[in-house]
């Protein structure tokens, strides 16, 4: 007992050095990590130990409504902030207590519907080892009795584990949206996590390739979207007033693309195929939907030079942020994704929910998600000769098009429903805290 109590105590005068002296390097907060799960990995379960096991998991039969804290330092909007949104506004519906940490200026919140306004608490969340906001995070989870603590980014998964750990409580759950490699840190990071959530197959297959964390701690939860949503502005949608807001000739024939400005997404093999298309098929105009990140405008001053180099300044358009893409992807003739690497592919998802055809390269996520042939073609990565071929098959046939993207929006009804996927994740939830 004397033994234990005093490696208790070392470990606690060991964090609460790092904390009092600042930031300190990856290789401390690293040591520090491992010397806790050395620690824990040593130490006998007592009776006490598995009497408060079983009393935290009748306590968690008894009370069905959980308090759930997520974090995100993401200042824009993607796939895995639009993942983050419609899951904490559906945990709301569902009656749980749903508490969320942001950056100061992040576009999430404007997302949250559904979350109290005083349940939305910002930091700076600058890093990994952004040592005040993980002492906020703590004493925020300890504040609101927090049982869930749940991080969407790398730079906020040791923020997320410092919280979890100082409440005995919460248990930590990690969501890993991208193929990107894991450091250090991360991994053990991961080593003090109750279940991490992959976004698709393609990233548990990563994530198991390079043994971050025990098999059976990786859960597949596919993101979800609100299929009701899309289905309904198909319903809605009106081309012709679409295209006069644009100042788009009537009879236009529109091939699109949604994403981040950056060389992964393929904006300019996308390009190369539309100055392809143009030349075969007359009244054809394309559009890019997609803000640039780069610090410099590299990404956005690249593909405009191109626009101009292949003479398509007046046939592509250019937006960088639409408040409701479903109207755009209903009148896209095609929509397209030429990303050389994708994880998931929510933009696919959501073009396909919203009865449009898709032409995607064959990444990982891709091929989960677009069954070749049947809901969508399939073409090879980085080729925009493959690429112009596939989009001109479906625009040279409007029957097979049309059967394609029907099939596409009913199989995405029956696969990646939002309902479904907080359904995943609530049940991880709960078996985290059994």
């Amino acid at each position: 007992m004397a033994d234990r109590l005093q490696a208790r105590a070392v470990s606690k005068q060991q964090r609460e050095s790092l904390f009092r002296f600042g930031t300190r390097t990856a290789a401390q907060l690293s040591n520090l990590i491992q010397f806790e799960t050395d620690v824990l990995l040593w130490l006998p379960r007592p009776f006490l130990c598995k009497f408060q096991i079983a009393f935290d998991q009748r306590l968690s039969e008894l009370n069905p409504h959980l308090r759930i804290l997520q974090i995100s330092s993401a200042e824009s909007l993607g796939g895995g902030e639009r993942h983050l949104a419609d899951l904490a506004n559906g945990l709301v519906d569902r009656g749980h207590d749903v508490f969320v940490a942001l950056r100061p200026r992040s576009a999430l919140s404007e997302e949250l519907t559904k979350v109290p306004k005083q349940n939305i608490t910002t930091l700076a969340l600058r890093n990994s080892l952004d040592v005040r906001s993980a002492r906020e995070l703590a004493k925020l989870a300890r504040k609101k009795d927090i049982q869930i603590v749940h991080a969407h980014m790398a730079r906020d998964y040791p923020l997320a584990a410092y919280a979890a750990r100082l409440n005995s409580v919460a248990r930590l759950i990690l969501t890993r949206h991208v193929l990107f490699p894991l450091n250090r840190l991360h991994r053990l990071t991961f080593a003090r996590a109750s279940r991490i959530i992959a976004v698709s197959q393609a990233v548990a297959s990563q994530l198991r390739a390079d043994k971050v964390a025990l098999t059976d701690k990786i859960s597949v939860v596919l993101n979800g979207i609100d299929v009701r949503r899309f289905a309904l502005a198909r319903e809605q949608f009106q081309r012709r007033e679409f295209l006069r807001r644009w100042q788009l000739p009537e009879q236009s024939i529109l091939v699109g693309t949604v994403g981040e400005l950056t060389p992964l997404k393929g904006h300019q093999d996308f390009l190369l195929a539309a100055a392809q298309i143009s030349k075969q098929i007359t009244g054809c105009n394309f559009i890019i939907a997609g803000i640039d990140h780069s610090p410099d405008g590299r990404n956005e001053a690249q593909i405009e030079s191109l626009i101009d180099e292949l003479n398509l300044r007046n046939r592509v358009r250019r937006v960088s942020w639409l408040d409701d893409l479903a109207q755009l992807y209903c009148a896209l003739d095609v929509f397209v994704s030429a990303s050389h690497t994708e994880s998931f592919g929510l933009a696919i998802v959501e073009a396909m929910a919203s009865r449009t055809a898709v032409v995607a390269t064959e990444t990982a996520g891709a091929r989960e998600i677009v069954r070749d042939e049947e809901t969508g073609l399939l073409t090879r990565i980085g080729n925009p000769n493959a690429l112009a071929t596939a989009i001109q098959s479906l625009l040279s046939d409007e029957a097979n098009r049309v059967r394609i993207a029907a099939a596409a929006q009913r199989d995405v009804a029956e696969r990646f429903g939002l309902e479904r996927m907080i359904d995943e994740t609530e049940k991880i939830y709960r078996a985290s805290l059994q």
